[in-house]
């Protein structure tokens, strides 16, 4: 077996990288033990530094639980926004281009390991930690609800759908697209493209139910 190396003896990295393996570790414990059972020693063994550089980059573990969300909010966000980018805002078929739409949104933004990541931190401290998770909220989800809104907002203009408040339409599509989804993540499983695509083509169909255009 090789030689375990002491983390001050490993070679040297750069700030941007240390930091990065630091939120890194710190999510995964944070997750793993949930935020009482995890400590610095747990964390800078996780990131492979020691317990001083973790301390010198974040003053305590409050701090570090802090940083954790706003950097993976932060990654969440920009994946969000590429998708969103995607939407079909001239559709040739409506259903089946918001179908493949919400397949991206739940496959590049509520399964990849970001999500689970803040799902199972939410779960476990948001009571404890309520304005830090509504500080996550504004920043995050709501900012993608906006985006979305104003999204399906250009399509009832453009009149493909029928809708009074896009807001509510925004958070109702992201709501059932995610719906089927929800109990399998919490328990762990793992979710297939078939999984995806059933779940996404079922929350459409009833999305447009509410919302479609009715000639």
């Amino acid at each position: 077996m090789p030689p375990v190396i002491a983390p001050d003896t490993l070679p040297p990295r750069g700030h941007a990288a240390k930091r990065h393996s630091m939120i890194e570790a710190a999510a995964t414990v944070f997750c793993r033990e949930g935020f009482a059972g995890a400590n610095i020693d747990l964390i800078a063994a996780e990131a492979g530094v020691s317990r001083q550089t973790v301390y010198n980059h974040h003053r305590d573990k409050e701090s570090l639980l802090v940083a954790v969300v706003r950097e993976i909010t932060e990654r969440c966000n920009a994946r969000a926004f590429s998708v969103l980018a995607t939407f079909p805002d001239h559709p040739h078929d409506l259903q089946a281009d918001l179908t493949a739409f919400a397949v991206r949104l739940n496959r590049n933004c509520l399964c990849d390991r970001d999500g689970r990541f803040l799902r199972r931190l939410l779960q476990n401290e948001g009571e404890r930690y309520p304005e830090l998770f509504s500080d996550w909220r504004e920043n995050g989800p709501a900012r993608v609800w906006d985006a979305l809104a104003a999204r399906f907002a250009r399509l009832a203009h453009a009149g493909w759908l029928e809708i009074d408040d896009p807001d509510a339409a925004a958070r109702q599509f992201l709501a059932l697209t995610s719906s089927d989804l929800q109990l399998p993540l919490i328990f762990g499983d793992r979710l297939s493209e078939d999984d995806l695509e059933q779940a996404s083509a079922r929350a459409v169909r009833m999305f447009l139910r509410a919302y479609a255009r009715r000639n």
